[in-house]
């Protein structure tokens, strides 16, 4: 159990950073200080305390990135009641079932996604209110949520008549083993399940963010992943404002050039990013400019092209604003291509491996120990892997992880969590993967995708669909077996095509090319039979995940 308690830890950081910022609304341009930030908690708690809320009550929270999202989060964890934060892109029928299944009680809603929820179908919700407005959406009957809202500032007067200050920051014992947030996960398996995430968990993640300084007092980030995901949530949200950070709310994922205009503005000290924004950006800005005839030429040349080099990481550093330490990469399979680049230039960027059911993090290194097609070393102190092979260094086995940032199980699905976490708590993630003597986590890809070629060899498509995303007009790829051979199904890059001109009746010509150039890059029993050509984008999770269960 960690010695930090996570209530007491953001209690003490309001205190500490009173007239620092704490949040900044990107579009609006608005900005609350951590004295505004714990004076909105204050309300809340109030607000709670009125409509009858006990601790260890779910509340549902749904929306964009938002101060006022960030504001219910904490509030409710402070106060001692469960967070069950929905992702905004889950379809309202998931949404819905994810407010049920949690039996939450209240539920905080963006006005947009409100409109398409039917309160008659919740059958344990008993308010509802905007984070936009701030308004009552809905009560149950024989409720006076409305009465409470409209009373909220004459009884902030009479619980701090004096004004409220640093002093009156005082939050509840909540011990770190009690259940903090219900996360559900955006799988590929078909199915949400809701991760219990504890107090200790949220410490674990928390606590090493603020001794690997990730993030100090007065430091700036942009956050854009969607903090109802455990990896925003984590590093975009909690431990920046456990340190006093600055963070500015940008809503939601950006295009690149929206991304880059608020880098610059915000001039960020860390940058937390998924795979597919460099991606992007690789694509976008770099290949465009090194496939130049004379550029293309010049790289060519030993010395000069380490000049070139240095201007593209400029470059790439002023994108991010200029004044970051690294950019951290998670939540996604990194393209090799793309990785091996931003390396060989060196670019400020590392790879962290975490899960929702680790809150999320497993492992990470500083940029400058990074070890290339690694993700980071399994957290000192905090957490331990092992990896179920005879020889865990070489050959691949499924990824087991224990320690202080384990979830406690599924909620209401014990058989799921009896399948992945084990009585003395080690929990099987399966990804499959090596560890090196350092503890240096290595993934190959996901046990259950994992594929056995005819001649027993292990085949991890993800490794394959890297290589091949890379190729001229693919877009997006995906390997199965069909029939003991392997198949590509792939989804055109119908727009490059369409400015190359090249026609809907030359692709699949074009894709037999790509499979021959594919398979002088895999090994013997990876490559490829067929290419299948998709009309349509693959089916996504609200991760941007391929529901890969849906194409076997």
């Amino acid at each position: 159990m960690m010695k930090e308690n996570t209530i007491k830890i953001f209690e003490q950081s309001f205190i500490n950073n009173w007239e620092l910022p704490a949040l900044s609304d990107y579009n609006t341009k608005k900005t609350q200080t951590y004295g505004d930030f714990a004076r909105n908690t204050a309300r809340l708690h109030l607000l709670f305390k009125k409509i009858g809320i006990m601790p260890g009550d779910r509340i549902a929270l749904i929306g964009k990135n938002t101060p006022s999202w960030v504001n219910v989060f904490i509030a409710t964890i402070t106060y001692g009641a469960v967070i069950v934060p929905i992702l905004q892109e889950f379809n309202p029928h998931d949404a819905q079932h994810i407010i049920n299944h949690s039996e939450s009680k209240m539920l905080f809603v963006s006005n947009s996604i409100w409109e398409n929820l039917d309160f008659d179908g919740m059958k344990n919700i008993e308010s509802v209110i905007s984070l936009d407005s701030h308004e009552l959406l809905a009560q149950k009957d024989g409720k006076e949520v409305d009465k409470a809202l409209a009373e909220i500032d004459a009884d902030m007067q009479q619980a701090y008549p004096g004004g409220f200050g640093p002093g009156d920051v005082r939050y509840p014992e909540v011990p770190n083993d009690r259940l903090m947030v219900i996360n559900y996960t955006s799988g590929t398996t078909g199915y949400s399940k809701g991760v219990m995430i504890s107090g200790n968990n949220l410490s674990g993640n928390i606590v090493y963010g603020i001794n690997s300084q990730l993030h100090r007092r007065g430091t700036r980030c942009v956050s854009f992943l969607p903090l109802a995901h455990a990896y925003g949530c984590a590093f975009d949200m909690l431990a920046p404002l456990a340190v006093g950070a600055h963070i500015t709310l940008l809503g939601r994922i950006p295009s690149p050039k929206i991304l880059v205009k608020a880098m610059n503005e915000v001039k960020p000290n860390l940058v937390i990013c998924v795979p597919l924004v460099l991606e992007k950006i690789y694509s976008k800005m770099i290949v465009p400019m090194i496939s130049k005839g004379m550029l293309r030429w010049a790289l060519a040349v030993p010395g000069l092209d380490k000049k070139i080099y240095e201007q593209i990481r400029k470059k790439l550093v002023e994108a991010f604003g200029g004044e970051f330490e690294e950019v951290i990469v998670g939540g996604a399979p990194f393209n090799a291509e793309v990785e091996e680049f931003l390396y060989k230039i060196k670019f400020p960027f590392t790879v962290g491996y975490g899960m929702t059911e680790c809150a999320p993090l497993v492992s990470h290194t500083p940029w400058r120990e990074f070890v290339l097609h690694s993700a980071g070393r399994v957290l000192p102190g905090i957490m331990e892997c092992k990896i179920l092979s005879d020889d865990p260094e070489n050959v691949p086995g499924e990824i087991c992880v224990r320690g202080e940032n384990v979830m406690m199980g599924y909620f209401h699905n014990t058989e799921a969590t009896d399948k992945v976490l084990a009585d003395d708590g080690w929990l099987h993630t399966g990804d499959m993967g090596t560890l090196s003597a350092d503890g240096t986590v290595f993934i190959r890809g996901r046990l259950k995708t994992m594929l056995l070629s005819a001649n027993g060899q292990n085949i991890y498509p993800e490794e394959i669909e890297a290589k091949l995303n890379n190729m001229l007009y693919v877009n997006e790829s995906l390997v199965v077996d069909r029939g003991g051979k392997l198949v590509a199904l792939v989804y055109p890059d119908y727009d490059a095509m369409d400015q190359a001109g090249v026609t809907r009746d030359q692709l699949p010509a074009h894709m037999e090319t790509v499979r021959a150039e594919l398979n002088k890059l895999v090994a013997p029993y990876e490559r490829i039979a067929k290419v299948e050509i998709m009309a349509n984008e693959f089916e996504k999770t609200p991760k941007r995940s391929i529901k890969r269960f849906m194409y076997k």
